[in-house]
């Protein structure tokens, strides 16, 4: 009797060891730990309740074992959540504006991520390709990305530019793959404000690349947010361009209402 209650009690614990494994209580999320990161500066991290970068990544799709690219990453706030996730065991491509040689918006930008994946081992990984708005980029290998987001920069492309980055977008993704699109939004009321753009026509343009809408979320809406600002967008926090006039007018609106559209490259 001694001997089969023991075996019993073996059976017990090697089940309750192999259930405990498997529970998610105990599963090890690196896109939490991502964004918990102390390698995030604390001013990013502050403007988590704005951009909302756990729900954003998961209506989206994102696995920590894709490969993601992220257009025009500019300084990196994103960067600095998708490059640990992603981090041994996915891929991810920063489609940055080139080094032109020159000291213009292009380059200082390039530099300046340039600079802050190679300070910290965190960035390691990271794989830098060159992208301009109007002109036929490669993002990424045709074919091979899982996701390509882009995050508030359709405004600095112009129509022509979006259709642009949209049809590159297409050519880096795998059949069934997600463009992720989150831009300030223009109000259905308005014709144009400044830093803003139509939801419409985006949609317009994503289907006209060939793109499916899938899904749209509001996690990232803001209603206190009219678009109608004396220095367009960047009225708003976190820019604040108007410094101290009406500042805490503008700051209890918070930071831009946005778009947040999920579409899929159809599946052949």
């Amino acid at each position: 009797m001694t001997i089969i209650t023991s075996v019993v009690k073996a059976s017990l614990f090697s089940v309750a060891l192999i259930g405990a494994a498997s529970t998610p209580a105990f599963a090890f999320d690196k896109l939490d730990d991502a964004i918990a990161g102390e390698h995030r500066a604390e001013k990013n991290k502050a403007r988590d309740e704005y951009r909302h970068p756990k729900e954003t990544l998961e209506f989206f799709g994102f696995k920590d074992d894709m490969t993601v690219v992220e257009i025009a990453p500019g300084g990196g706030w994103y960067t600095e959540v998708l490059a640990p996730a992603l981090k041994g065991s996915g891929v991810l491509y920063g489609a940055h504006y080139p080094n032109t040689g020159k000291e213009d918006y292009y380059s200082r930008s390039r530099k300046a991520l340039e600079k802050k994946l190679a300070s910290d081992p965190v960035f390691s990984e990271v794989k830098l390709t060159d992208f301009m708005p109007k002109e036929s980029s490669e993002l990424a290998p045709a074919g091979t990305a899982d996701l390509v987001l882009t995050f508030r920069n359709l405004h600095n492309w112009g129509k022509m530019g979006v259709e642009q980055v949209f049809a590159d977008a297409y050519k880096a993704l795998k059949p069934g793959g997600v463009l992720g699109v989150v831009e300030h939004r223009l109000p259905e009321s308005l014709d144009h404000a400044d830093g803003y753009y139509s939801q419409a026509v985006a949609i317009e343009q994503a289907e006209a690349a060939g793109f499916e809408l899938a899904d749209s979320s509001e996690v990232n809406a803001n209603p206190k947010d009219t678009a109608q600002h004396p220095k367009g967008v960047w009225t708003l926090p976190p820019v604040l361009r108007l410094g101290d006039q009406d500042r805490e007018k503008y700051l209890a609106i918070g930071e831009s209402d946005r778009m947040t559209l999920k579409f899929v490259k159809p599946a052949k």
